[in-house]
């Protein structure tokens, strides 16, 4: 989907996604001193929003004006930084904490983010991956079902990295469990 798509998804007023933070990055996010962060494909920023909130100074990119502008008005006061940019030509700078939630991308396209995304983590600093996995279109619910958008945690590759978590996680939803990959890396 283009970013026209995008914005014609969060044209309404009300979330599309919940307002509360993805329910790993939380678990993966919580002991971290809070530093920066950039969320990549941010949305409606419910994980950026978050992460401010937990003192972190952060930066949501994404390419949806719409979903910026929902975004926006989650902050509210809340200190962020937006960015409209496409994830595709985002290259970051040094953040203590980078995140890719639910991108969705074609494999080389998925590759090269995660390769930039990777690029922006300072020493010290965490990648955190979390994306519907491969697994889920025949044992989970949900997602996209073309297994060429989705993860599995054998994806997410980076030099210079040590695995803080790394596995196929179960998350339970309304109409039954999903499967994610999360992967939760720190460079070296």
């Amino acid at each position: 989907m283009d970013s026209t798509a995008w914005d014609e998804r969060y044209a309404g007023s009300e979330l599309v996604w919940t307002a509360e933070p993805n329910r790993f990055v939380v678990e993966q996010v919580a002991g971290l001193t809070p530093g920066t962060a950039v969320d990549l494909a941010c949305g409606e920023g419910r994980n950026t929003v978050w992460l401010a909130r937990q003192g972190w100074a952060a930066t949501g990119v994404d390419f949806s004006a719409a979903g910026l502008e929902k975004a926006r008005a989650l902050a509210g006061d809340v200190p962020v930084t937006w960015e409209q940019t496409d994830v595709l030509t985002w290259a970051g700078s040094s953040y203590d904490l980078v995140l890719l939630v639910y991108l969705h991308l074609p494999a080389p396209q998925r590759r090269s983010v995660l390769t930039a995304a990777a690029r922006a983590v300072a020493p010290g600093g965490s990648l955190l991956v979390v994306g519907h996995d491969v697994r889920n279109l025949a044992e989970g619910v949900g997602g996209p079902q073309d297994p060429g958008l989705l993860w599995s945690p054998s994806d997410v590759v980076a030099d210079g990295f040590t695995d803080q978590r790394r596995e196929t996680a179960v998350r339970p939803t309304p109409n039954g469990d999903a499967l994610d990959t999360v992967v939760h890396l720190v460079r070296t």
